[in-house]
C-alpha cells in the first residue's frame, strides 16, 4: 500500500451501535479525516456479506425468484440471493439459500467473482456462485419474511430479463454478466 493511501486514510475515534437486530447492525462512528476533521455520525452497515446464485438445470433453464423487498417497496426479478449467517462458509450459504429459496439442489457451487457491495456505507461484499445440474428436490423452505415464487428461464434469454420491468438490482446484473463472461456466453 502506498504511503498516498496510507493519508487518505480516516482514523475511526470511537464506535457505537445504534442498531442491533435480525435483519440491520448499525455502526455510528466519530472518525478524524487525514486533514484534522472530525465527523460524527458516520454510519456503516455490517455484514456477513451475501451469495447470489446462478443456478443451471441439466436443460439449460436458469432460477429465479420474485419476491417482495421492503427496501424499495416492490417485487423484484432476482437470481436466488441469501445473506451469510455468522461463521458461515460463503459456498455453504450459497447451497442453503438455493435450497430454501427455490427447492433446487446440485452440483457443489462455483465461485464465479467476489465484489464489493456498498464501500462507502457498508464492509459487505457478495459472492457470485454457479450451480451446475440444479434440480427440484423438495418444496422450498422460505423465511417468515419471504414470499417467493420461482421461475426458470432458458439461458439464452437471461440477458434479455436485464433492465426496466426485469432483472434491475445492481448486484444481480453483476453477477448475471460475470457469470454469462465464464460460460462464455
Amino acid at each position: 500500500m502506498s504511503s498516498e493511501s496510507d493519508e487518505a486514510r480516516w482514523r475511526v475515534v470511537s464506535s457505537t451501535y445504534p442498531i442491533r437486530t435480525a435483519y440491520l447492525q448499525l455502526r455510528a462512528d466519530t472518525i478524524e479525516l487525514p486533514n484534522g476533521s472530525v465527523v460524527e455520525n458516520y454510519f456503516v452497515r455490517e455484514s456477513h456479506g451475501f451469495c447470489i446464485i446462478f443456478a443451471l438445470t441439466p436443460s439449460a433453464d436458469v432460477v429465479l425468484v420474485r419476491q417482495y423487498k421492503h427496501g424499495i417497496g416492490q417485487v423484484v426479478l432476482e437470481l436466488p440471493a441469501g445473506a451469510i449467517d455468522e461463521g458461515e462458509d460463503p459456498a455453504d450459504c450459497a447451497v442453503r439459500e438455493l435450497r430454501e429459496e427455490t427447492g433446487y439442489a446440485g452440483r457443489p457451487p462455483e465461485l464465479i467473482a467476489s465484489y464489493i457491495a456498498d464501500p462507502t456505507n457498508s464492509n459487505g461484499r457478495f459472492y457470485v456462485y454457479l450451480i451446475r445440474n440444479a434440480e427440484l428436490v423438495h418444496a422450498p423452505e422460505p423465511e417468515p419474511t419471504e414470499y417467493i415464487t420461482v421461475e426458470t428461464v432458458p439461458l439464452g434469454e437471461i440477458r434479455d430479463l436485464i433492465g426496466p420491468h426485469g432483472i434491475e438490482v445492481g448486484s444481480q446484473v453483476a453477477a448475471i454478466y460475470t457469470t454469462l463472461a465464464r460460460l462464455g456466453i
